[in-house]
């Protein structure tokens, strides 16, 4: 790892100021994600995600229970933010994501919330659904940066993210942790509400591997210094078409690529009653995707015990 993180030389330079004022004013017609909604999010026009000219912040805390690397021994600093970009039917933070509950701050005010978790010792800065924020946080980064913060910038997303965007991103995030979610379009629209799914997230995925690597960098300590770590969650009846996104994963970004294998999911918000999503997975379904990933020949990453029910 280098000395201090790739964005202090950004806010150093300037940079980091220029990219934040040009991405704010690209909220004048809004495209932070695919969907390219084009409302005014300055004048207070609202799009899909509904998310305005300020960050709304759900909650902020170390976090003990991401991957090993990145929660470590003193936790993840994260930042989870309101509304979404997705209208997943089994979303288990719905009140966050689909109700917006939470409070609006400055950019100033994320950038300390930043600067008192790394206080606290976490290893990084966790921003969880963070995609309609990109403003907002390169802003907060800014300051933060000018106020101390040496900390690595985690980008935790949904996958579903606009190339242009993250390029804005370039040299600020260290450590990109994205979903893998679904290799069938019409199925990530009627589960989630996704345009176009499997393109965009495909070709976020390539522009995360061509800023930071698809290798997972660690410490002498083991914790997670850049890269990125995809996860994939497995749903009941196959419906994440959980084979079809390994074999992507293994052919276009490698079997280096660290996987984390989720087996955590349980009927929420929507998918309660659902016919197809009313369930837990099975022990069978989740060994035929842990199958799957070992066929694949992948290295690095992490599987689940299956919870009882």
């Amino acid at each position: 790892m280098t000395e201090y993180p790739s964005y202090l030389e950004l806010h150093r330079s300037g940079e980091l100021y220029r990219r934040a004022a040009e991405a704010r004013q690209r909220l004048a017609a809004c495209a932070m994600c695919p969907r390219a909604c084009g409302v005014n999010r300055l004048r207070g026009e609202e799009g899909y995600c509904r998310a305005g000219a300020s960050v709304r912040v759900a909650s902020w805390n170390a976090h003990m229970w991401e991957e090993p690397p990145i929660s470590g021994a003193r936790g993840s600093g994260t930042i989870f933010f309101a509304y979404c970009t997705a209208r997943c039917r089994f979303c288990q933070n719905w009140p966050i994501s689909q109700l917006g509950h939470g409070t609006d701050v400055s950019s100033e005010r994320l950038g300390g919330m930043m600067l008192e978790l790394q206080r606290r010792g976490c290893h990084n800065i966790n921003l969880v659904t963070p995609s309609h924020y990109v403003p907002q946080i390169l802003a907060a980064v800014d300051a933060a940066a000018g106020r101390g913060l040496r900390i690595p910038i985690l980008y935790n997303t949904n996958g579903y993210d606009a190339v242009d965007t993250l390029r804005l991103l370039e040299g600020v995030v260290d450590i990109y942790l994205p979903d893998a979610k679904y290799a069938d379009d019409a199925v990530a629209r009627r589960l989630s509400g996704f345009v176009d799914y499997t393109r965009h997230n495909r070709a976020a995925l390539c522009e995360m591997k061509r800023q930071v690597g698809a290798r997972l960098q660690l410490d002498a300590a083991g914790i997670a210094t850049r890269g990125m770590v995809v996860r994939h969650l497995v749903l009941p009846h196959g419906l994440s078409q959980t084979p079809a996104v390994l074999q992507w994963l293994a052919e276009n970004l490698g079997r280096d690529l660290y996987l984390s294998l989720m087996a955590q999911y349980f009927p929420a918000h929507r998918a309660v009653g659902d016919r197809e999503l009313g369930r837990r997975i099975t022990p069978a379904e989740y060994g035929e995707a842990v199958a799957a990933l070992e066929a694949l020949g992948f290295a690095s990453g992490w599987t689940q015990e299956m919870e009882e029910e």
